[in-house]
């Protein structure tokens, strides 16, 4: 079932997880064991993340070295399948456009068709660690705008081979991704937010927003996209603060602000196990005064740690 179909066929809000594939070498029972404490809940649906390869230089026995491609965290296709499966619940998959090709994404396409999956979730990926900005693949996509076009084009049965006739049409929901905070490499805000409309103008159903902490930002941002004619279900997205850590690692990694008191909150704390239930509680709040305010869906970034997700769902629905 398409994601649309399940906000509009809900008496309440609903909920849905997002997980990230296991490392390389580890098995699908780290996923499940992930996952069973949460499927209590009856998500909606699951978001699948997907990482692109990775280089790293391997030395030589000659002294030079080697440039060596490397995918930590492969399986994403599969996972979802394995989860569709295993649970009877739909899969969300992640589609970028760092590290594939538009040839690799159409295959990745058609195989995410013949399993059945309904929904995807397009992005545009960040840069590799080692690399400043972001760069696409040899005939890969540089935005994730580009990338939803692919995706449209193919629902309307229109692949890359020009002269395929008669190819299938898919029938993928397809959302993506919303910046309340406004995606670092915008110049503002505004800008952000009319490459977004754009998106949902060329065929987007539905948005996701990055993780944040402070509800007026969100709620603002629903506020503008309703002015500017943005009418697709806006989605939420929500991650606990779980280490002090997370304080400094948070805003550099994801352009994100901690708002004030809970940032005095989690510096009172002594042990990550006391910011962790500082994280909790806070996260219980904003998920409780989201539902409150009418959103569709309570998005949750898992992350690792399904207990504390689990905590918190069981104290708000």
């Amino acid at each position: 079932m398409k994601v649309t179909e399940h906000i509009a066929q809900a008496k309440d809000t609903l909920i849905s997880f997002e997980i990230l594939p296991p490392l390389k070498g580890k098995s699908i029972e780290s996923i499940y064991d992930h996952l069973d404490p949460l499927m209590a809940f009856k998500p909606a649906f699951i978001n699948v993340t997907y990482h692109r390869s990775e280089h790293m230089f391997k030395k030589r026995s000659d002294g030079t070295f080697e440039k060596v491609e490397i995918r930590k965290r492969p399986g994403t296709v599969a996972i979802c399948a394995a989860v569709m499966n295993h649970y009877n619940v739909d899969a969300v998959p992640h589609l970028i456009c760092g590290g594939f090709s538009r040839e690799e994404t159409e295959n990745a396409l058609i195989d995410l068709n013949f399993l059945g999956v309904d929904n995807v979730l397009v992005l545009r990926g960040d840069a590799p660690k080692n690399e400043p900005s972001f760069e696409p693949e040899p005939h890969g996509h540089r935005y994730a705008e580009e990338l939803l076009h692919q995706v449209v084009n193919m629902n309307n049965g229109m692949y890359l081979e020009e002269d395929l006739q008669g190819g299938v049409k898919t029938k993928f929901c397809i959302g993506v991704a919303g910046y309340p905070e406004k995606h670092f490499e915008a110049p503002n805000l505004a800008t952000d937010m009319s490459y977004l409309k754009r998106k949902v103008e060329n065929g987007a159903d539905y948005i996701i927003t990055q993780m944040f902490f402070d509800n007026q930002k969100f709620f603002d941002f629903v506020k503008k996209c309703r002015e500017m004619g943005i009418t697709v279900p806006i989605i939420p997205g929500l991650k606990p603060m779980t280490t002090r850590k997370q304080l400094t690692v948070l805003p550099r990694a994801f352009h994100v602000d901690i708002p004030n008191d809970l940032a005095t909150e989690i510096l009172k704390c002594k042990t990550d196990k006391d910011v962790e239930l500082v994280g909790t509680e806070w996260l219980i709040q904003q998920s409780k005064e989201l539902k409150e305010f009418g959103v569709p869906v309570l998005h949750y970034y898992t992350l690792g740690k399904p207990e504390v997700i689990r905590k918190v769902v069981e104290a708000v629905v």
